[in-house]
């Protein structure tokens, strides 16, 4: 079965492209209730040394609620001072966090993807909205953004539900 890419995906983005180095960057709140994975994606231009961009992944009950960690221990990396240049990924493993650096990364462009599955999440407790943050990395030489892509929709149906409050 041939389907197009928004019949499969709902994309939001999280944090529009912004100067990295004007104070803390809070992206919206995505909800994962009608979604199986959510696909953070972070793409920054070139920044300078001691300029490293750090992510960090929350969970809320509620749009806006009280937040807690939502660690990852994967995160897929291409960082050159060319993107264009650079054709695979780079698998990063790191101990369960919620958030990640690379002390390299603010003289690179950079583009990140963190995978989170809707089981990761407390369900238990009812948290099925997800943050991401960019902390501020000091100059506004650097730009950049998060756009999220959930994917594996509970149900399937040509518009796919909202993940936005």
């Amino acid at each position: 079965m041939n389907k197009l890419f928004v019949e499969q995906f709902q994309v939001v983005p999280l944090i529009m492209p912004v100067a990295l180095g004007t104070g803390a960057n809070t992206g919206d709140f995505v909800n994962m209730r009608d979604y199986g994975r959510l696909t953070i994606l972070f793409l920054a231009g070139v920044g300078a040394a001691s300029q490293d961009p750090t992510i960090t992944v929350l969970q809320a009950a509620t749009n806006g609620g009280s937040t807690k960690a939502l660690n990852f221990t994967r995160i897929d990396v291409k960082q050159a001072s060319a993107l264009t240049a650079v054709g695979t990924f780079t698998t990063v493993s790191q101990s369960a966090a919620n958030t990640y650096t690379s002390d390299t990364s603010g003289e690179m462009q950079k583009l990140w993807i963190i995978d989170i599955k809707a089981e990761d999440l407390d369900v238990d407790n009812s948290y099925d909205w997800v943050q991401v943050t960019i902390a501020d990395v000091g100059t506004a030489s650097q730009i950049g953004t998060v756009i999220a892509f959930l994917g594996e929709p509970r149900y399937a149906k040509a518009t796919l539900p909202t993940a936005i409050a």
